[in-house]
């Protein structure tokens, strides 16, 4: 049989090396080499070898016989490879590294964060142009105001679990293909933390947590679009066990306006002229979302065409200052009935404007 090597050679350490450094080590090495997951010849002894060396060096009691005595220190007290898994104090890290077990502290529960909550809101088209604060209410979870988070009633104390003695873990042993696995989960009886409510808060009946309806004003940002989706960080449902809490997002729905039409940063409304406005040219008022503004139209436009008013439109969502422009389009409209007199004048200017073609 071959002599052992030195632990510190084993895991690549200096003999210096902290227990975080050996820990660190020694679970890369692990997920190398273990069995599961290499296959090669000779991974399952160098497995058991790392193993062994890792149950000393990571106890400091062992650790210092081994430092002041080599092997023969700790020859009747270090594990014994693949089948002294009982006693493999880093194995429950492994395993949860390899299957994603419980992750957390060695007491406590495992903080997570609160869910996160949507709601929506409408706003006037107007409002799109202008920016404004609305006040939106919501329900959700938050810490009990009685016990304040602690799931028990004021004054009472916490107890020990009797299942994990207060650790927060337990040792589960199954049977593999190279030998007994122990995985290191959460308690159940005391969901991780070590301790267990004697007396719950009648208030939130033991849960930590209690439904209330809160209001919150939520700023709307000039030129946002219909369907945009603000978010409220940490404004969602609270966390648990110091998680922080979860975001609420709103959705944002704008009103169509009656008169216009958005087309990105730029909106379009129609405007109707008569013929006499459309050939000889005329000044006209118009609606705006700032109000009436006065309208050039030139002589002989015709229907369809589009007129610009520049900085009529919608601000820019990220340059506020700037805005689009409102486009309009002019409409000739052709009258549908004509008196005897606007007839004869229509008829004139027909046989004037046909001889002038003909000329």
């Amino acid at each position: 049989m071959s002599a052992k090597r030195d632990y510190y050679e084993v895991l690549g350490v200096p003999r210096g090396a902290s227990e975080e450094e050996i820990k660190k080590t020694f679970r890369k090495l692990a997920l190398k080499y273990h069995p599961d997951r290499n296959k090669d010849k000779g991974a399952e002894e160098k497995f058991k070898e790392i193993n062994e060396a890792y149950q000393v060096l990571s106890d400091s009691s062992l650790r210092n016989k081994y430092d002041q005595f080599g092997h023969k220190g700790v020859s009747s007290q270090a594990g014994s490879g693949f089948e002294g898994f009982d006693n493999f104090a880093g194995f429950g890290d492994i395993f949860e590294t390899f299957f994603g077990g419980f992750e957390g502290h060695q007491s406590g529960r495992r903080a997570t964060r609160g869910a996160s909550l949507q709601t929506s809101i409408t706003i006037e088209f107007q409002d799109v142009v202008s920016g404004i604060e609305k006040q939106i209410e919501v329900i959700r979870s938050e810490g009990c105001g009685k016990c304040n988070g602690t799931r028990r009633e004021p004054g009472t104390e916490l107890r020990i679990c009797a299942s994990c003695n207060g650790q927060g873990r337990v040792r589960r042993a199954s049977q593999g293909m190279f030998g007994q696995f122990v995985q290191v989960v959460a308690c159940n009886a005391c969901s991780g933390e070590g301790q267990v409510v004697s007396s719950p808060c009648k208030q939130c009946k033991g849960k930590g947590t209690e439904r209330k309806k809160r209001r919150l004003a939520v700023t709307i940002p000039v030129g946002i679009e219909n369907g945009t989706q603000l978010k409220l960080t940490g404004e969602g449902e609270v966390g648990m066990s110091g998680g922080r809490p979860g975001d609420l997002f709103v959705i944002v729905n704008v009103k169509e306006h009656p008169l216009f039409v958005r087309q990105g940063n730029d909106i379009k409304h129609t405007e109707i002229i008569d013929i006499a406005q459309a050939s000889l040219g005329s000044k006209v008022l118009v609606a705006t979302i700032d109000g009436e503004a006065e309208l050039d139209i030139p002589s002989g436009i015709q229907s369809g065409q589009v007129i610009r008013l520049r900085d009529k439109g919608i601000p820019y969502l990220k340059n506020p200052k700037k805005r689009g422009s409102q486009l309009v389009e002019v409409v000739v409209e052709t009258p549908r009935t004509l008196s005897k007199e606007q007839r004869k004048i229509l008829q004139s200017f027909a046989s004037t404007l046909k001889g002038h073609n003909e000329g």
